[in-house]
This record gives structure tokens, sequence and C-alpha cells, in this order.
């Protein structure tokens, strides 16, 4: 039985230790397609992003953000000629998760810490 219990200490210390590899540098520039779902329906929008600027091409529609880096994970990015209050509000990315060709962020409105959302970006150059 004691060495069960060893056992088991040594494997949850082995655990508790395992954080997830983040690359993100390799994800501050490049072009990226994003999948998401909107009334059921799924699709597809891609960006392009170098170190400040990223422009958003979705439906038939274009947008020009400004990009500020926090760190190698985080940024924020907003809208350079906003429609509406609601398109001037900045939104904070975390990128939590890298893997060779995407990352799965969570993103909201600066300062909105109740209604994060999560996503997956796929690095296509």
């Amino acid at each position: 039985m004691k060495k069960l219990v060893f056992a088991f200490i040594i494997a949850l210390g082995f655990t508790s230790c395992y954080q997830t590899e983040r690359n993100c540098a390799d994800f501050k520039t490049g072009e990226f397609e994003f999948t998401y779902t909107i009334n059921g329906e799924k699709k597809t929008s891609k960006f392009i992003r170098n170190d400040s600027i990223e422009i958003d091409y979705y439906e038939n529609e274009i947008d020009t953000n400004s990009v500020r880096w926090i760190n190698d994970c985080e940024f924020i990015v907003k809208k350079i000629n906003p429609s509406s209050m609601r398109d001037a509000k900045a939104i904070h990315m975390k990128i939590l998760t890298t893997t060779d060709d995407s990352y799965t962020f969570e993103f909201a409105t600066v300062g909105d810490k109740k209604n994060k959302k999560k996503g997956t970006a796929r690095k296509i150059k």
C-alpha cells in the first residue's frame, strides 16, 4: 500500500509540473484562417498580420486593425476606422496554446473578464 501511495505522489508531482508549450512568437506575423459559427452556419475568415497591423477579410468586407503586443502571447486589436461604438472597442487577445501551424486563443473586449470566448486560428503562410 505504501508503494502505491508513493507511486501516486510521484505521478502527481510530474503532472503538476507540466506546462503547455507556447511558441507565440511564431504567430506574430503571417496569413491565418479562422473558422467560426454564426446562427448555426460555419464560416471562415482570413486575416493577415504584421507586427502592428492586421487586415481582416470576412464576408466580402475588409477591416484594418492596429495591433499592440503586450508580450509574446498577448495583444490588443483595435479597428482603425470603426463604423460604430461597438466596433470602436478594443479586443484583448491571449494565445493559450500553439501547434506547428495553429494557435488556440481567448478573446474579449478589453476589461471584460466574464465574456471571454475561445477560438483557433491556423497559419496558412
